[in-house]
């Protein structure tokens, strides 16, 4: 087996390179895998354009991409990990020991998880843009049967959704309101259908991300600029995933009283000015969403029974060769949904 791969690295600002990378021998926990699929993500393409994801500063070459699926190609040493030729799904989570406090059913909230394609720490952990990759066995999730790679390919940013839906409480019979319809916002959209929810109004800049909110279950849709659409949404629950402050506005303007404001988009990092008076007047619940746990394996039956339907948030498909040009059509909002790179059979 060849000691390098082709991957997807990110030297700097607007410096993203298609370049062979040395492979590390596994260690005897360890799978080699094949990647066939890899989603972009904002933070992959906050690396490319500003050389950080938040206060995640870029200071070496790093391989990214954390959203990947693919089939193992050299099971684990110890046999821990599923065997040659089986499909998976990546949990890009890799759990170290911390001496910070967390809640222990919440290790997503552990400060010491080192996430793939994250410059939190140096040095950085690589991610998973490459035709092979070494990870643990633990990170795997074999799909279920009659489950194909590309759809496979949503499950971690669905995984996402799934976790800041579950955030919310029970949604049968409720009104749900989603500011911002980005990949995460649709897919929100479409997991807050399963769950039952009455209404789900979704809003947006663009009409693209609206058209494909309502592909997945949203009754209704408003443009973002429209605040008194917004205002009188009256929802039970507003899920806020555009990670702007304007659309945390929007999101307690749009709860009833007593509702619950789960924030999932990212807000840039500093001090932010927010409508506590009216959360307070409301008695608004404001709860943070962070990642997921183990989310990811009920997305993956979910998808495999076909009960969540995600299909129309993956718009575009790129070979991974074509890395830059994905980033860029990935980075407008305006015309794309999730874009995905194929890194070949």
């Amino acid at each position: 087996m060849s000691n390098t791969t082709p991957a997807i690295v990110v030297h700097g600002v607007d410096d993203v390179r298609y370049e062979d990378i040395e492979l590390p021998e596994p260690a005897p926990n360890e799978v080699v895998l094949r990647i066939r699929y890899g989603g972009i993500c904002g933070s992959d393409i906050h690396y490319w354009k500003h050389g950080a994801a938040g206060e995640s500063v870029l200071r070496e070459p790093m391989v990214l991409g954390h959203e990947v699926v693919g089939t193992v190609e050299r099971t684990a040493a110890d046999g821990s990990g599923p065997a040659a030729g089986t499909a998976v799904a990546v949990h890009p989570a890799r759990r170290d020991e911390a001496s910070e406090r967390f809640p222990a059913d919440r290790p997503n909230l552990s400060p010491g998880v080192r996430y793939l394609g994250s410059a939190a720490r140096l040095p950085h952990t690589a991610g998973a843009f490459a035709e092979r990759v070494v990870l643990p066995a633990s990170m795997l999730r074999i799909l279920p049967d009659g489950l194909d790679l590309r759809t496979a390919a949503i499950a971690e940013p669905a995984a996402v959704a799934w976790h800041a839906v579950g955030r919310a409480g029970e949604l049968r019979g409720k009104s749900v309101l989603v500011i911002g319809s980005g990949p995460i916002g649709a897919l929100c959209v479409a997991v807050a259908k399963r769950a039952g929810a009455a209404e789900i109004i979704a809003t947006d800049l663009h009409e693209m991300p609206l058209d494909i909110a309502t592909a997945v279950g949203a009754t209704r849709v408003l443009q973002a600029t429209d605040t008194e659409g917004i205002a009188v949404a009256d929802a039970d629950v507003v899920i806020e995933s555009s990670g702007s402050v304007r659309g945390l506005f929007s999101a307690v303007r749009g709860a009833t009283r007593g509702g619950r404001v789960v924030m999932v988009g990212l807000i840039p990092s500093g001090e932010q000015h927010a409508l506590l008076s009216l959360a307070i007047t409301r008695e608004l619940e404001l709860v943070g969403s962070f990642r997921f746990h183990n989310e990811i394996e009920d997305v993956l039956e979910a998808l495999g029974d076909r009960s969540l339907d995600v299909a129309p948030v993956v718009t575009h498909v790129l070979p991974a060769t074509a890395a830059v040009r994905a980033l860029q059509i990935a980075a407008d909002a305006s015309s794309s949904g999730k874009v995905l790179l194929d890194f070949g059979a």
